[in-house]
């Protein structure tokens, strides 16, 4: 691995994980102190320690080479039923969405028409907030259909990657956001981009407002802000305990897309949103 290699990602309630060489290093603290969706994890997260957090990352290490040169890109497994991968993943597939703009460690932003290495960039991954380039990840993900925006440095600039697959050709484009200054600046650049608002446990009210006046689609994470505010907002909601809201016409249809593909039962209610459930992240922030 080169001498740079370093790699940030937050996860499990906004922790700070820092992986060098394929070791977990650091742990920062988290907000969190329960979640039901971590509990379903292959390695669990239930006590929210540094220690149940580090055997989370170092799960994902060891099964799916994250971090490291042999890092699993392609996957048609869903993880969760509405995750934002999984959503693009459907609209690709059902013809709704042409690429995605998704951010991969190991890569930064990449750009891609391919449903498999989108699933298998974003399925396990977290908020990634920085990483550096390992060169077989990157020659891996071009071979299967992704375009990196700077396979010098890795940079994750999902702005510069919309206009990268704009260059392209692509139009109906899926980009995820994690930053609400993002999703302001691509939706004025591209009124007609899908716009995924993704890892929002811990945004400031104001983030919030303004995520949601420029989303499409927003995950409710462990974020009192954005249930609140999108919930009020949305024009449906999928799930209750992390709910996803969709906020627009175009994110509704994807949300109903995915559902249609589905083999799980469902149940379809109206119901003044949000919906709310006793079973949520602890606390809300």
């Amino acid at each position: 691995m080169p001498s740079n290699d370093e790699h940030i990602m937050e996860a499990c309630g906004k922790a700070r994980i820092v992986v060098r060489k394929g070791k977990v290093i650091d742990v920062g603290p988290t907000l969190l102190k329960a979640c039901p969706l971590a509990i379903k994890f292959s390695q669990p997260v239930i006590k929210f320690t540094k220690e149940e957090i580090a055997l989370n990352v170092e799960d994902r290490i060891k099964r799916v080479g994250m971090f490291t040169k042999d890092r699993e890109i392609l996957s048609n497994d869903d993880f969760v039923a509405f995750g934002a991968s999984e959503l693009i993943c459907s609209g690709m597939k059902r013809g709704i969405l042409d690429c995605a703009v998704v951010a991969c460690d190991g890569a930064g932003t990449v750009i891609t028409a391919s449903p498999q290495l989108v699933q298998g960039i974003g399925g396990r991954m977290s908020g990634l907030v920085k990483t550096s380039p390992i060169k077989e990840v990157i020659m891996r993900l071009e071979a299967n259909g992704g375009k990196v925006l700077d396979p010098d440095n890795a940079a994750i600039n999902q702005l510069d990657g919309m206009r990268l697959a704009q260059k392209e050709g692509f139009r109906r484009i899926a980009v995820t956001v994690t930053d609400p200054m993002d999703a302001e600046a691509i939706r004025k650049c591209n009124p007609g981009a899908i716009i995924l608002g993704v890892h929002l446990t811990g945004i400031t009210k104001e983030g919030a407002e303004r995520m949601v006046a420029f989303a499409d689609i927003v995950s409710g994470c462990a974020s009192k802000w954005i249930r609140e505010i999108a919930g009020k907002a949305a024009l449906l909601q999928a799930g209750a305990s992390v709910p996803v809201f969709a906020l627009t016409g175009e994110g509704k249809n994807l949300i109903v897309e995915k559902i249609k593909e589905t083999q799980q039962r469902l149940l379809v209610k109206i119901e003044k949103l949000p919906y709310v459930n006793k079973k949520c992240p602890d606390p809300l922030v």
